[in-house]
């Protein structure tokens, strides 16, 4: 692991960015006028195909590292297409309420609990994507062996931190928080 890592530590890093780049997307998406049936299902196959299209220009710019990847979308597409639907729904929900301050948005639309449980859902599919794109994966000689071991760990390591990490998240964004119900649906069920 620690001889693939200098290889690997640059294309990470593109990764990061284009993770970023994908789920911006899909929330300013989700900012735009409401849809629904068919017209929704259109945004969301566009959105799909808007990531495709970032990881085309990620994969231009990995070209230039030892590292050849060769995606797989058969494989990562239901992965994907869920966690672009759940990521848009919660920002519809969080973007369409009447208050303007994101963090107190976000507590109208979450609770705290199934705000975790949200982030949860979107870590353990983004692993899931992630174990698949591990195939796609071409290593130089000396580090062939290393990939599945590579992708076990990082799986393994995912979905180790995904619960704690999500909970932690949760937490910050309702550090602060006013006492009582902060939530349409906890008022509904108060």
């Amino acid at each position: 692991m620690r001889l693939a890592l200098p290889h690997l530590e640059p294309v990470l890093m593109l990764n990061v960015g284009k993770e970023i780049e994908k789920d911006t997307a899909v929330i300013i998406d989700a900012g735009r006028p409401t849809v629904t049936g068919i017209g929704q299902e259109r945004r969301l196959a566009d959105l799909l195909q808007a990531t495709r299209d970032i990881d085309r220009r990620f994969l231009d710019k990995v070209g230039r590292f030892p590292v050849e990847i060769v995606v797989r979308y058969d494989e990562i597409a239901p992965f994907r297409a869920r966690r672009i639907r759940l990521l848009h729904e919660a920002a519809s929900r969080i973007l369409r309420g009447d208050e303007p301050r994101p963090r107190n948005a976000l507590r109208v639309a979450y609770s705290q609990d199934e705000f975790a449980r949200l982030q949860h859902e979107l870590f353990r599919l983004y692993a899931e994507e992630v174990r698949s794109l591990s195939r796609s994966v071409r290593l130089p000689g000396p580090l062939v062996p290393l990939r599945e071991m590579i992708a076990r760990e990082l799986l393994d390591v995912m979905l180790r931190v995904a619960w704690p990490l999500a909970r932690e998240i949760a937490t910050f964004a309702w550090r602060d928080a006013p006492a009582g119900p902060t939530s349409h649906h906890d008022d509904a069920t108060a």
